[in-house]
């Protein structure tokens, strides 16, 4: 039986994840920093006959991360698949406010926290000669949006070393991907539903030559961005979170 951990479990994208692999007969290893929170989502796995755990860490907190994934190893074993989407926090700012700190707080989530993740499983799967990274990223990643510069520049940054971790990683058995969100996380929401996101999840861990997938429509949040722009409103989804 493989082991999946999700880094930034939530009861939307995370556990739409964590159903996906969790009914191919992975054990699920939860991690984020609510330990009430995740009891819940352990004990709704486990209604599903899934085998989960629950690993409460501050993602920020670099050594509670380390020692999370390292309790999750302890625990379900070798971790196979580690999937990485913790929700943005913290001020969100346009290009021309963007400050230090302000960036800051983004780079320390999304690039640090992963840097510190993939750190602490990869030395294990590359002595296996197999595993699977899974860095999850945003729409501003991809399309750069002014009301959203500081978290545009974090996630374009984790976007760019996931897709050098494919290249550099692919000859020796890993598979480093990425997954773009480019809509909302509604449950019945079609495409943008938890399950369906999670189906997309485990099809791009089956095609082990694909570096980045993309959910939602890149060219209808570029043309909200024209519209946002021109129009001076900054009232507009932010990320793919839980």
């Amino acid at each position: 039986m493989e082991t999946l951990v999700v880094v930034g479990a939530g009861p939307g994208l995370g556990m739409g994840v964590a159903r996906a692999f969790g009914l191919k007969g992975f054990r699920v290893g939860l991690i984020a920093r609510t330990k009430g929170k995740l009891d819940i989502l352990v004990s709704e796995l486990a209604e599903l006959g899934i085998t989960a755990a629950a690993f409460p860490a501050d993602i920020r907190d670099r050594d509670a991360l380390a020692g999370a994934l390292a309790a999750a190893r302890d625990t379900l074993g070798p971790i196979d698949v580690l999937e990485y989407s913790p929700s943005p926090t913290g001020p969100i700012t346009h290009a021309a406010q963007t400050t230090v700190q302000s960036v800051t707080a983004q780079f320390e989530l999304h690039v640090l926290g992963a840097v510190t993740a993939v750190g602490q499983v990869l030395p294990e799967m590359l002595t296996r000669g197999e595993g699977t990274l899974l860095l999850t990223t945003g729409v501003s990643s991809t399309v750069p949006a002014p009301f959203l510069a500081n978290v545009g520049m974090a996630m374009a940054g984790l976007r760019n070393w996931a897709h050098t971790l494919h290249a550099e990683l692919k000859p020796r058995g890993i598979h480093a991907a990425t997954v773009t969100i480019a809509s909302g996380v509604v449950p019945g929401g079609g495409e943008a539903d938890p399950d369906a996101i999670g189906a997309r999840y485990y099809s791009i861990y089956q095609q082990r030559n694909r570096a980045e997938e993309v959910i939602g429509d890149l060219n209808a949040f570029r043309s909200l961005v024209v519209r946002t722009v021109g129009g001076g409103s900054s009232a507009i989804p932010i990320s793919p979170a839980d």
